[in-house]
């Protein structure tokens, strides 16, 4: 009967099983994973942390608002087509035609306010040229 006595801490013998990790950090990394993907309820480890479900998010108004609308481009094209292009959009589109790209995107930057918002006006700007190239390329022929 005594070898049947348990320890206070009812811990295994050290050569019962080595111990595994889940993960080095190099591996997760390479798999593409930032952090473990399922964690495992301990305060310590690589796949540490409380277990949660993890919810179900609503698109927001914004990301919901920014979705191209067909409404909307057929307004901005008879708008366009009407009362023409603005004093710094014709400025654009003049630093495009002597390929000054860069010195349109400062420009429209500073008008704009954001980088991004400069970036996409250069873009539509160059599209919109191009278009009437295509379009006069048409009428030549």
């Amino acid at each position: 009967d005594s070898k049947a006595t348990v320890s206070v801490l009812n811990c295994e013998p050290l050569h019962a099983a080595p111990h595994t990790m889940v993960a080095t950090w190099a591996q997760m990394k390479t798999a593409g994973a930032k952090t473990p993907a399922k964690t495992s309820g301990c305060v310590r480890g690589l796949a540490k942390g409380h277990q949660v479900t993890k919810l179900e998010r609503p698109i927001r108004t914004n990301q919901r608002q920014a979705l191209a609308k067909k409404k909307l481009a057929a307004v901005k094209e008879v708008v366009l087509e009407t009362a023409g292009f603005t004093p710094y959009e014709k400025r654009c589109v003049e630093l495009l035609k002597v390929q000054r790209e860069k010195r349109c995107l400062r420009f429209a930057k500073r008008r704009l306010g954001t980088f991004l918002r400069g970036k996409k006006k250069r873009e539509i700007m160059g599209n919109i040229m191009r278009k009437q190239a295509a379009q006069a390329a048409k009428k030549q022929k």
